[in-house]
């Protein structure tokens, strides 16, 4: 899938160097804060390299620890628009990403960690933390409306679907200095547990939604 995105983006560069009409895009969503360059290939077609991103804060829980999460987006978007409908078109393309979720477990009110049924003060389990990440580069299908290489000041939009796969989740606890060597194996284990049942959670988390609405200068 990596060589696949790289041959998109050659490609979508070389074609940039023969296109007849080009445009600068910036835009807000769900990929975070990010801009377009777009440039006509055909009437009817077009290519799209962008970059977006950002940070925004929220919050995962399982059936044991709530997590603080914070949600990292970076995006490299390389497209190709066609619009058989004037300004409607289909878009379609890669989606090389290190979007990733930073979590940290949050104890209970009486500042304790209850994992597969065992319970741990915050001397004896420290912090709880992890990440979920999806794959590297996912495939991009969605409908818009708007060309970034359209001629003038307009606005676009995108709504669409990255085929990300499921996320995979990492967590690691860290024994505080109240907890003793049995105890921290068993909590080594326990945090094992914690990530497969967050794993199962997330699952079915294969499809991250885009939608994204901006304004475009075309020349």
């Amino acid at each position: 899938m990596r060589h696949a995105g790289l041959v998109l983006a050659v490609t979508l560069v070389a074609a940039s160097g023969v296109a007849q009409a080009g445009g600068l895009g910036l835009r807000i969503g769900t990929t975070g804060v990010g801009a377009d360059f777009g440039f006509e290939v055909a009437p009817t077609l077009g290519g799209r390299i962008g970059l977006s991103g950002g940070e925004f804060k929220t919050s995962v829980d399982s059936d044991d620890v709530r997590y603080d999460a914070k949600l990292k987006l970076a995006n490299l978007s390389l497209l190709l628009d066609w619009s058989p409908l004037g300004p409607f078109r289909i878009s379609g393309g890669l989606v090389p990403n290190n979007n990733k979720i930073d979590l940290t477990g949050q104890p209970s009110s009486s500042s304790t960690f209850t994992m597969n049924g065992n319970t741990y003060t915050a001397a004896e389990i420290g912090s709880v933390n992890g990440t979920v990440e999806g794959k590297g580069t996912a495939p991009y299908l969605g409908i818009g409306y708007g060309n970034v290489w359209t001629k003038g000041v307009n606005f676009y939009f995108d709504l669409g679907v990255m085929f990300q796969g499921s996320p995979k989740v990492a967590l690691t606890a860290t024994c505080g200095p109240a907890a003793t060597p049995a105890q921290c194996s068993q909590a080594q284990n326990d945090v094992a547990t914690e990530q497969q049942k967050l794993q199962d959670k997330l699952d079915k988390y294969k499809y991250y939604p885009v939608a994204n609405i901006g304004i475009t200068i075309g020349f």
